[in-house]
């Protein structure tokens, strides 16, 4: 005989996303009526197909009471939620009726869900009336938005995580892989385990563990990075990998780009000087490109975080608008976003300078199509 304890099932699976880096692992969580909370990899999730990294592992623990608050207080006392929101609100109130409504702001974090960016945006710009709101794109991912919008338009990614496993030709730039993004990183290296003729080149100063995979490791003399890919951009012409009906078609500015880089780094001699390499180490590198068209370029936050961080992305996307490696199955330019949902938090307006829907707080006619949809009595002038 057994005894089956009633206390012990297991309650209905909770499908979550992972809240921790920009990736968007989905979990499984399971929570018994003893409170234990176990988490596990969602094998059914497009973003990470059952794996989970070491923070995505130990979720589980990070949802116990003990030192969780449970309840709003003021001065370190319990309250009501209605007597907490009026005090909150109050003080807002006062704060703008006497200094304006640029004396508040709002700093919001990339665990938000796309929802909550937007209701917290149309507060500030629609009802407080001032630009006074950042999401974590401001120090993650602020340069990818001005680079994509030089580029393209708008702030938009030409890619996917499934063109990891359809490329060729893997460059990674200023991004440690396998220590920021582990999941993706996995999903790499069963690539290359399954197709040894995928190349993977790593572009950091540092030989990180993410160059144990790589078969091409290029340690870059920090901040060089437009450099190199100006320098290829200038190798592409001469070798003729110009792909002139998709440029001719799809793209503008292409010979004020080719004289740019040039003008910089008109050879390989000049860029492997610059740059701290070995000539013919850049040569590898700069053939491996060309002659592979299925070609994925990730950068991450070595290339972001830079006072210069958006010529340097531009730089990247350059070469793939002059050969055409945008748009389709296995190539492009592809950002890795450091912190969860910052996408969503740029599609809904959350940056100082955006409107929801990528509109442009800038533009008259977008400020006021959005406060006519909002029915708000203002709206932020900038």
């Amino acid at each position: 005989m057994s005894h089956n304890d009633p206390y012990k099932h297991k309650n209905t699976i909770t499908k979550a996303t992972c809240p921790y880096c920009g990736v968007g692992c989905g979990v499984l969580a399971e929570t018994d009526d003893y409170g234990i909370v176990t988490v596990t990899g969602d094998t059914e999730h497009p973003a990470n197909y059952g794996r989970l990294c070491s923070k995505g592992t130990a979720l589980g623990e990070t949802v116990y009471l003990d030192e969780r608050l449970l309840y709003p207080e003021i001065l370190g006392e319990q309250v009501s939620w209605e007597q907490a929101l009026a005090t909150v609100a109050g003080r807002f109130a006062k704060i703008i009726e006497a200094d304006g409504p640029d004396a508040v702001a709002f700093y919001v974090s990339g665990q938000l869900l796309t929802e909550d960016y937007y209701v917290a945006n149309k507060l500030m710009k629609g009802f407080i009336g001032s630009g006074n709101i950042d999401t974590n794109s401001r120090l993650c991912m602020s340069s990818v938005v001005a680079g994509y919008k030089r580029a393209f338009g708008e702030d938009v990614v030409p890619g996917c995580y499934e063109d990891f496993e359809r490329a060729k030709l893997i460059v990674l730039v200023g991004s440690n892989t396998a220590w920021c993004h582990p999941v993706l990183y996995q999903r790499i290296v069963e690539t290359k385990k399954n197709n040894p003729d995928l190349k993977i080149v790593n572009i950091d100063p540092r030989e990180t563990q993410t160059a144990g995979v790589t078969d091409l490791h290029l340690a870059i003399r920090p901040g060089t990075d437009s450099l190199l890919f100006n320098g290829l951009l200038v190798w592409l012409e001469t070798a003729g990998e110009h792909h002139k009906l998709y440029t001719d078609n799809y793209t503008s500015g292409l010979q004020a780009a080719l004289d740019a880089a040039k003008y910089s780094a008109a050879s390989i001699e000049v860029v492997a000087e610059k740059c701290g390499l070995a000539e013919n180490d850049v040569e590898k590198f700069f053939r491996l490109f060309a002659r592979t068209e299925r070609t994925v370029t990730a950068f991450s936050q070595g290339i972001n975080q830079s006072s210069s961080g958006v010529d340097k992305i531009n730089s990247i996307i350059n070469c793939h608008l002059y050969t055409g490696r945008i748009g389709r199955p296995g190539m492009g330019p592809f950002s890795l976003t450091g912190q969860p949902n910052a996408m969503g938090g740029r599609e809904t307006g959350g940056l100082a300078n955006q409107l929801a829907a990528h509109m442009e707080i800038s533009n008259k006619t977008h400020r006021q199509r959005l406060k006519r949809f909002w029915n708000s009595p203002v709206i932020a002038q900038s």
